[in-house]
């Protein structure tokens, strides 16, 4: 088998394997989760942290550092990272409210998807329409007891 044989058939393969529908759902499931996630960020960043900010006297959250060296003198935390290493828990409080909102969102998602499915277990079943050999035997049965 030539080299050109070999590309053009693992070619092949791989175009199969990419629209398999398992593989085109996970790709749209990433797009939709990254775009949350930037809503999730915006919610968080926008709205939440300067509404915790004012309850607690106007703290910033996200310029929260500690120096892990003396030559950094800044007091904001972009300023502090170019003089020298910083701890920057600010910024982690703030990514960590990220991420219990979005738990609590697919939370709440999962556990309306859940309660739809467990409606849709409890519907009683339509009965079905009889095969045409059941409806012949049927006859055939009715026709005997005559």
């Amino acid at each position: 088998m030539s080299v050109e044989e070999k590309g053009t058939r693992m070619l092949r393969e791989f175009r199969e394997f990419a629209m398999k529908g398992n593989v085109v759902d996970l790709a749209v499931g990433v797009i939709i989760g990254a775009a949350f996630g930037a809503i999730v960020t915006s919610l968080v960043g926008d709205i939440i942290m300067p509404i915790i900010g004012a309850a607690t006297g106007g703290l910033d959250f996200s310029n929260y550092f500690l120096p892990l060296s003396k030559a950094v003198t800044a007091t904001n935390l972009a300023d502090a990272k170019k003089q020298g290493a910083v701890l920057a828990y600010g910024n982690f409080l703030t990514l960590t409210i990220n991420f219990i909102i979005i738990a609590f969102v697919l939370f709440l998602v999962i556990r309306a998807m859940n309660t739809l499915k467990r409606k849709e277990e409890t519907k009683p079943a339509e009965p079905s329409k009889p095969s045409e050999e059941v409806v012949l035997l049927t006859e055939i049965r009715d026709l005997l007891k005559k």
